[in-house]
């Protein structure tokens, strides 16, 4: 079986490792002119971290893992207003969790690509039609792919989407915020925050710091902003909207470049993912946002369940049964990111303040056991176990 895939990010590379492995012809176009090392911080767990353990790279992945003690949150003026231990995070799903910068994850799956697959940076998909046991891609390097199945793994605002299954606003649906990241250097700031991730969070707004473990550190910025347009000018939209947060806010906002990662905070809902030789996987077919916290491991999980029906069936039983086993997993991740909205970014202080508490809450003793269900539920994986 010949397979094109648009996107070499998260779910695109994962695709390409199993079908490579079940003896596939895998060619990978990426519009981007090269490797991305952008992104941001992620808590990688579950599906991901589970599939990342059958491919063999979690030896990788922990080399490249922060090393974060605790999370806290500080108040407008700076003064600590909850935190919570990672290690109690952790304990709470076994230790199957780490910190890992989006980018460097990109980096780890790609490394262990099988030499066959083909990547195409500065080319994506213009065109596609249907002939005969497959699709006909028209790349936008003037050449033409014939495959037997075409996977959309391209993100959010995805082409392959747009060109098969109509125009992104059918199936975009912000949840009222945006969101910006950025890396920065900055030594006094890095050894001022040591092994934590400091979070301001004031209503509408809320700014992150992460230390990543070349000793740089990860900006993750979100407010409250409808539609999906970004702005004309993104770092003016930055600085206007988060100054005046305090002094840590201030010292990061020094750092943002004229052209930061921006965009808006959404979920895809599709009705159907496949129709004939095409389907969409990740953030193309149901982005799940950054408020359910698992866009990274819910993309590897489902591309590792993808190959899996791929490489048992014909292809059309293949995308019926993926979709079957898919939708009730995706559903419960969409419903808990549009539930965790209110709660990570409030519209009111209130909210803020009983979000605290019970941070603070979490970390008393013989609150474990509590904590720990909660974990799980978040960390549940459509990754049977082995």
């Amino acid at each position: 079986m010949r397979v094109l895939i648009c996107g070499a990010g998260i779910a695109g590379l994962t695709l390409a490792w199993w079908l490579r492995r079940g003896g596939a012809e895998v060619t990978i176009v990426e519009k981007a002119a090269g490797p991305r090392s952008d992104g941001y911080m992620i808590d990688f767990f579950g599906s991901g971290y589970d599939v990342a353990e059958r491919m063999g790279v979690l030896g990788e992945l922990r080399g490249i893992a922060a090393d974060i003690g605790e999370l806290v949150y500080l108040d407008g003026n700076g003064g600590r207003a909850a935190g919570l231990r990672y290690g109690s995070a952790s304990a709470a799903v076994g230790g199957r969790v780490l910190s890992v910068m989006r980018g460097g994850l990109e980096s780890v799956l790609r490394s262990s690509l099988d030499p066959g697959v083909e990547i195409r940076y500065g080319t994506s998909v213009g065109a596609v039609r249907d002939v005969p046991e497959g699709v006909e891609a028209e790349l936008t390097d003037g050449t033409v792919s014939r495959a037997g199945l075409l996977v959309g793994a391209d993100g959010i605002h995805s082409v392959v989407r747009r060109l098969v299954f109509g125009p992104e606003e059918r199936y975009l649906h912000p949840l009222g915020y945006h969101t910006a990241s950025y890396l920065i250097r900055d030594d006094e700031l890095a050894g001022r925050i040591g092994g934590r991730a400091m979070l301001v969070n004031v209503p509408d707004r809320q700014a992150g710091l992460y230390p990543v473990r070349d000793g740089r550190l990860a900006a993750f910025l979100v407010h409250a902003r409808g539609g999906t347009a970004p702005p004309a000018d993104p770092h003016a939209e930055i600085m206007a909207r988060y100054g005046g947060m305090g002094e840590l806010v201030d010292r990061v906002l020094a750092h943002c470049p004229q052209d930061p990662y921006y965009d808006c905070v959404a979920q895809i809902r599709m009705p159907r993912w496949s129709r004939g030789r095409t389907i969409l996987i990740g953030d193309a077919a149901h982005a799940v946002s950054l408020m359910a916290g698992q866009g990274a491991s819910t993309a590897m999980g489902g591309a590792y369940t993808l190959a899996v029906e791929l490489l048992g069936a014909d292809v059309g039983e293949a995308l019926e049964r993926y979709e079957r086993r898919m939708r009730p997993f995706i559903a419960g991740k969409q419903e808990s990111g549009r539930a965790a909205a209110g709660w990570m970014v409030p519209h009111r202080a209130w909210r803020i303040s009983v979000r605290n508490r019970l941070f603070r809450l979490a970390d008393l003793p013989g609150s474990g056991a509590v904590m720990g269900r909660a974990f799980r539920r978040l960390s549940g994986s459509i990754v049977p176990a082995a």
